[in-house]
């Protein structure tokens, strides 16, 4: 018998995760996923509410013998109530034995994956003279994707917007360098790389917004039903997604065009991991707007579950579960 399994609270999360190891961790996963060395069907939603749904997220990486599986509760009136929109736990098992190794709050990991994924979108995508960044929105996402996009660019300016201005306020004040834009068009306006981290579920950005030669990385919106982005930006740009079954089913940016006829699946370009495997072409000129849409992987998750569950195991950190 190995050791008893663990649970590890947020605060051991944040405790083991080094945000740079987690970049290069996510650009591995990715790769692998697009590479078919991962097993990963497209997560299972229930819904629960208008807007809200629970969701079951189950991955083998075997490379990592990561093995696991992610729940998680999309809630977005928990923002009223003063309690996070995402909530999830994530359990971890060995993927040589099956033996159940562990249990972790996957709230933080979901915040970190996520930035850590589009930060490894913008490493492939986006220019290497990007200096200027625009954020929409104001929340726990904006928070992360700053701090994962300052690891792998040379920023000089960040403006960020939100439609609630004492949350712009509060976030900019919080974070030393970010100017509060006076509009979500002034954020985005000759901003190199534009990060939509909202929960508008209508589109919050236009494509006339957007400067030839941007980077987009869009996070919300990802039932098929939601849509953030203008259709014209989307048609407009070289698409990129973390899962192309995922984005064909889930992504409503990408669903609802399609249905309409505005493109076909095809304009799918790559996914990402495609991209980061030499597979498929990223950027293909300096004036090309880039468009990375996160939907956010099961092995994304348990790849980052692995990674903070070894590196508790070497720092006796979590608690052991009784038998």
């Amino acid at each position: 018998m190995g050791p008893m399994a663990l649970w590890l609270n947020e605060a051991d999360v944040r405790a083991v995760l080094d945000p740079g190891e987690l970049i290069g961790a996510m650009e591995s996963a990715l790769a692998a996923f697009s590479a078919q060395a991962v097993v990963q069907p497209v997560r299972t939603a229930l819904e629960i509410a208008d807007r809200s749904f629970f969701a079951v997220m189950p991955a083998l990486y075997p490379e990592r013998r990561a093995l696991g599986a992610k729940l998680v509760t999309v809630v977005p009136a928990n923002a009223a109530r003063a309690l996070h929109t995402h909530l999830a736990a994530i359990a971890l098992f060995d993927a040589e034995t099956g033996e159940f190794l562990a249990m972790l709050d996957g709230r933080y990991i979901t915040e970190v994956r996520t930035a850590a994924a589009s930060a490894v979108s913008a490493r492939h995508l986006a220019r290497p003279e990007a200096r200027v960044l625009g954020i929409l929105g104001s929340g726990v996402q904006a928070a992360s994707h700053l701090a994962a996009l300052r690891r792998v660019l040379a920023l000089q300016e960040v403006r960020a917007w939100s439609p609630t201005r004492e949350n712009l306020l509060r976030f900019a004040a919080a974070h030393p360098g970010v100017c509060a834009a006076p509009s979500a068009e002034a954020a985005v306006r000759g901003a190199d790389v534009v990060v939509v981290a909202t929960t508008a579920v209508t589109p919050a950005v236009r494509s006339e917004w957007v400067s030839d030669g941007a980077h987009v990385i869009a996070l919300g919106a990802c039932r098929p039903t939601q849509q953030e982005l203008d259709p014209e930006l989307v048609a407009r740009a070289r698409l990129v997604v973390d899962s192309r079954a995922a984005a064909l089913q889930e992504a409503g940016d990408i669903v609802q065009p399609i249905r309409e006829g505005c493109f076909s699946a095809e304009h799918v370009a790559a996914e990402l991991g495609e991209v980061i495997g030499g597979v498929k072409a990223g950027r293909t000129s300096g004036e090309q707007v880039t468009l990375f849409k996160s939907l956010g992987l099961a092995v994304e998750d348990v790849t980052a579950a692995a990674l903070a569950y070894r590196r508790a195991r070497e720092r006796g950190l979590g608690q052991e579960l009784a038998e």
